[in-house]
């Protein structure tokens, strides 16, 4: 099997391009060739050019057909009309990286499966996913298959407010307090990319997964507080929390923030994996959050440049963070 993967080498995307290559598939990655969070391993062919250029993605990949495509930095209906005249004709099968916080927000139903509704008014990522679902799934003579990622992690720390790098660590160490929002009771999922590996390489080349969309998670359970307070334990820190209210925190930071914390985080999720069960039976998600915590602080250790800032947004989005406490502290 013939499998590009345009982007390949980041939080998700490395593990199913590690495991894809385990298993003796032909995994070819498009990218630009300046932003890995892993390098592409032994086996890949790489590819250089930017999908958000179409004439010189064209260029760089004639004479190639596939057996499935795989677009891990696809986020606008844009960038899907751009793949559907790229890829017709040319593929297989063309898997679609949707977010689980295109469902239904609040949710109407404790459990989500790949039937409830898609619809989240808080965040225009979420809608703008929902409508390159329904603009690939409608496409005429177009393979896709969409898959829904919730809160998936590896290079990130999962945390609600504030960045995903190691800022939330980087808190804790100076004395807190890191911000949880709301009472920390609500229910979440995350799940380790080397199992979400298992349930995606096991769609890829499946024509009867075409016009059906899926869900990959792990089965396991825990409250916004059980996560903060695993995270501090693997890393060493003092568990030093502040709760505040989910809508006090878009108020004061409604551009970094808000949108995911009101169109996702702040609801409780139960997944019912029992669709990628059935298409992918040999799929169990093994890795408890703490043994995914423990392998994330390695990654982190291994490199100390790691732990720092990365880009702008990140510094922007710790100092709307930074607001929000000062606004609860004195308000």
């Amino acid at each position: 099997m013939k499998v590009l993967f345009i982007g390949g080498t980041g939080n998700i995307s490395s593990a199913v391009t590690e495991l894809a290559v385990q298993r003796g598939i032909e995994v070819w990655h498009l990218n630009r060739g300046k932003t890995q969070s892993f390098p592409s391993p032994t086996g890949v062919q790489n590819i250089y050019a930017d999908i958000y250029n179409p004439a010189e993605a064209a260029v760089a990949l004639k004479g190639h057909e596939w057996d499935c495509v795989v677009n891990w930095i696809a986020f606008s209906p844009a960038h899907a009309q751009g793949d559907i005249d790229l890829f017709r004709g040319k593929t297989k099968q063309y898997i679609f990286i949707s977010s689980a916080s295109a469902y239904q927000k609040p949710p109407s139903a404790p459990f989500i499966t790949e039937e409830t509704p898609l619809e989240n008014p808080f965040w225009d990522y979420s809608r703008d996913k929902i409508a390159c679902e329904k603009l690939l799934l409608g496409a005429e003579d177009f393979p896709a298959t969409v898959v829904r990622p919730s809160h998936t992690y590896n290079t990130i720390i999962p945390v609600g407010p504030g960045s995903c790098d190691y800022s939330v660590i980087r808190r804790l160490k100076a004395g807190g307090p890191a911000v949880i929002h709301g009472d920390g009771t609500s229910l979440w999922v995350v799940t380790h990319s080397k199992d979400f590996a298992k349930g995606f390489v096991g769609l890829m080349g499946r024509a009867d997964t075409i016009g059906e969309a899926f869900h990959i998670t792990t089965d396991e359970v825990r409250t916004w507080n059980q996560i903060y307070a695993t995270i501090a334990d693997v890393f060493e820190c003092e568990p030093n929390f502040v709760h505040i209210p989910s809508d006090f925190i878009a108020k004061i930071d409604p551009k970094f923030s808000a949108p995911s914390i009101l169109g996702d985080k702040m609801h409780s999720v139960i997944f019912d994996n029992s669709k990628i069960k059935r298409f992918v039976p040999e799929f169990t998600a093994t890795l408890s959050f703490r043994e995914g915590m423990q392998m994330t602080r390695a990654w982190f250790d291994a490199d100390p440049r790691r732990k720092e800032p990365q880009d702008d947004w990140i510094r922007q989005t710790e100092a709307a963070l930074d607001r929000v406490l000062a606004a609860w502290k004195n308000p």
